[in-house]
């Protein structure tokens, strides 16, 4: 080869081994912090009052389940309203909406994607002078969220964060190998990477749904996210701000997974075009900024908006060691491996394909996850052609794809153990003293499903409910307050009968077609 080429070829191979190392030595770096999750001081007395928004398109097979484990939701129902936008849908989403008695807007407008439709709706909150929140959550109508989620959220805005994301989890991991690989990515990402992250005192990213967001934050500096990765997009939104996103790891959100690869492919599409389109608006203010007020944080956001460039330099450099294995004369030498002996290259892969799993040891993962992730370097390797495609099509960010959504999971089945099951219909509720706490269980796994901390369903003798100090001198997990019960002599603050949201006493809500509900 001509010696010209081969110099260059030696060069760009060797650069970009480097970048590769670099950045995952830095992620290695960051994980460490979350290997530890630090107590806490948590204040979890009621006082916040909540927006609780869902983006629904077509998700009539799902939403019932969504809204019931909102309406189960272990906090005062004086203190947070679910709203329910049915965006563009053709279906009956709206109509099973309302039956679940909350409130429903339908938008119906040529621009398409979860960004516009809540630009639509922040619009229209900001002018309900009457009601007054103090932040607002932002949900997906596949999800199914824990019963302790607000109290979580109360508690980290009383400690004056703006800016929340909850922990993701996955409501259908056994559904097939792909949502098994979603579900062990999610664990271990949870633990090692967003975890780490809040432990390192960086910024942690909007995901999406599990959102909590400051009222006052939203009327500030408005919401302006409508592309296809709108979390992303307000997250570096929120950064260029001088805000970091707080992260909430008891806060639990079950979020359904693509079934088959042609979902997740378009999922995945969807992802890499929007992620792609804020990486080139953001990565090189946030550094600027960073480098300009000599804080890490920014250039820390800037380093995850280049993941699509380090994925595609990766794939160059499988590319260049394919083409230099099957060719019969030399093409390049890379100064890297050069320097290195040739064993530390297959340690250095061998760690990086098992240091994921520590991720799923601390979190408890079920033993099945570890069978699923034999599997994972098929679905890692997929990331390389959604990249590239991502990045042919990320001026695209109108082409939103819809992910039909059809687990009918409830949450009660999930913070259980009992199974998939229809919820329940509940006899009325009966409140109790404001001081009746109840301890945390340990996680419960059942079927391979991995289970949230949950509340312990306890049964109270005849002399009465134990009393507050009692309850907490009993070991166990962080204490919520009981807020409601199912059934006399039953303590069970999960269960809320599906009439808790009592919408009858308030003024008619107008709908986008002018007709009140």
């Amino acid at each position: 080869m001509d010696g010209l080429l081969y110099g260059a070829l030696s060069g760009i191979v060797t650069v970009a081994e480097s970048i590769v190392v670099l950045f995952l030595l830095y992620y290695y770096y960051v994980s460490v912090y979350g290997w530890r999750k630090h107590k806490e001081d948590k204040d979890f007395t009621p006082e916040k009052r909540f927006a609780l928004i869902t983006a629904a398109h077509n998700e009539e097979e799902v939403i019932r389940y969504h809204l019931e484990s909102l309406k189960r939701l272990n906090y005062p129902v004086e203190l947070f309203d679910i709203y329910v936008i049915a965006d563009n849908c053709t279906d009956s989403t709206a109509t099973v909406a309302r039956q679940e008695g909350v409130l429903v807007y339908e938008r119906f407008a040529p621009q398409k994607g979860k960004g516009y439709a809540l630009e639509w709706m922040f619009a229209k909150l900001f002018e309900m002078e009457e009601q007054k929140y103090d932040a607002i959550c932002l949900f997906d109508a596949d999800n199914v969220v824990s019963a302790n989620f607000l109290l979580e959220m109360n508690s980290k805005l009383k400690k004056g964060y703006r800016s929340i994301q909850g922990y993701l989890d996955t409501k259908n991991p056994n559904d097939s190998w792909v949502t098994a690989c979603y579900a062990t990515a999610y664990w271990s990402m949870n633990r090692m990477w967003q975890l780490a992250r809040f432990n390192k005192g960086l910024s942690n990213a909007l995901g999406g749904t599990g959102v909590c967001l400051e009222y006052q934050l939203l009327k500030e500096y408005g919401w302006g996210a409508t592309c296809l990765t709108e979390d992303l997009e307000f997250t570096m939104k929120l950064q260029m701000n001088g805000i970091k996103t707080a992260w909430a790891h008891e806060a639990k959100v079950y979020d359904e997974k693509p079934v088959y690869f042609s979902q997740t492919w378009r999922q995945r599409t969807r992802w890499l075009q929007g992620h792609w389109d804020v990486a080139f608006r953001y990565m090189v203010p946030l550094i600027k900024k960073g480098w300009r007020e000599k804080k890490w944080y920014p250039i820390d956001g800037a380093i995850y908006l280049f993941q699509p460039f380090l994925i595609t330099i990766m794939f160059m450099t499988f590319l260049f060691s394919g083409a230099a294995y099957l060719s019969p004369v030399p093409l390049y030498e890379s100064m890297l491996t050069r320097v290195t002996p040739h064993w530390y290259w297959w340690l250095f892969g061998l760690v990086g394909y098992c240091y994921p799993m520590l991720g799923l040891i601390l979190e408890g993962a079920p033993r099945r996850a570890y069978f699923y992730y034999i599997t994972y370097p098929f679905y890692g390797l997929t990331w390389f052609p959604v990249t590239i495609w991502g990045l042919f099509q990320h001026k695209n960010q109108d082409n939103w794809a819809h992910t039909r959504h059809m687990r009918g999971i409830s949450i009660n089945s999930l913070e259980t153990g009992q199974g998939v099951a229809e919820p329940e219909t509940a006899t009325p509720s009966t409140p109790v003293p404001a001081l009746a706490v109840v301890p945390m269980g340990d996680k419960v796994k059942l079927g391979g499903a991995r289970r949230s901390l949950v509340p312990t369903v306890n049964l109270i003798s005849n002399e009465g409910p134990p009393s507050e100090a009692e309850v907490l001198r009993r070991p166990g997990k962080p204490v919520y307050p009981a807020l409601v019960v199912n059934r006399p002599g039953i303590l069970k603050p999960v269960e809320v009968v599906k009439a808790t949201i009592n919408q009858d006493n308030r003024s008619p809500v107008t709908v986008a077609g002018g007709e009140g509900r």
